[in-house]
């Protein structure tokens, strides 16, 4: 779901976990997304063409035609990664996630070098609480780009929410202060975290 008073291209999802505060794993979806799109669209400029109509199409609020046409373009060239990697974030913001996971798994399975599906596939897992599996999945993205920025945010993020974990684990047995503060500054940085503009 968007942020409200976010510019579009940014998107967010809280990872909840049942007794805390959530944290806000944050990726620039369609800036950094785009220019993966149009990176990833190797096979010609008309195929880079066709993902930024359909971005636009999305962006103006025309969800149905804009899937349509990713839907049709897909059809026609199912090899191509930058229609289907829009495609996946299209059905994210539109809150279809399972259907979102899908397409990313799919993404992953026949394009297993581009980092950007993993980021993604861990975002929607880490809200589904998934933390464990969504850290294996930012772990390859940055195996396969060292640099992806969007992805060492997101591991941190995630590394948050495990060190909050197993403060609030270690919580159940032991109180002393040293333990309650690291858990009290956790939970402000995941607060914090989520809060963010």
């Amino acid at each position: 779901m968007a942020r409200a008073g976010a510019r579009y291209n940014e998107f967010s999802i809280a990872a909840h976990h049942a007794t805390t505060t959530p944290i806000t794993p944050v990726f620039h979806l369609w800036r950094h997304g785009f220019l993966t799109l149009l990176a990833l669209a190797a096979s010609g400029a008309l195929h880079a063409q066709d993902a930024r109509e359909v971005e636009k199409l999305f962006r103006g609020g025309d969800a149905a035609l804009a899937m349509q046409r990713a839907d049709k373009a897909i059809a026609e060239r199912p090899r191509d990664a930058s229609m289907r990697f829009l495609r996946a974030v299209m059905l994210t913001e539109l809150q279809r996630t399972s259907e979102a996971i899908d397409a990313l798994n799919k993404l992953i399975e026949d394009f297993p070098d581009l980092p950007e599906p993993y980021n993604n596939l861990a975002v929607l897992l880490a809200a589904q609480g998934r933390i464990d599996a969504a850290r294996d999945l930012l772990e390859t993205a940055l195996r396969h780009d060292p640099a992806y920025a969007v992805a060492h945010e997101n591991l941190g993020d995630v590394f948050l929410r495990l060190a909050l974990r197993a403060f609030e684990r270690a919580s159940l047995t032991r109180s002393d202060e040293n333990l309650q503060r690291k858990l009290r500054l956790t939970r402000e940085l995941t607060a914090g975290r989520a809060a963010r503009p």
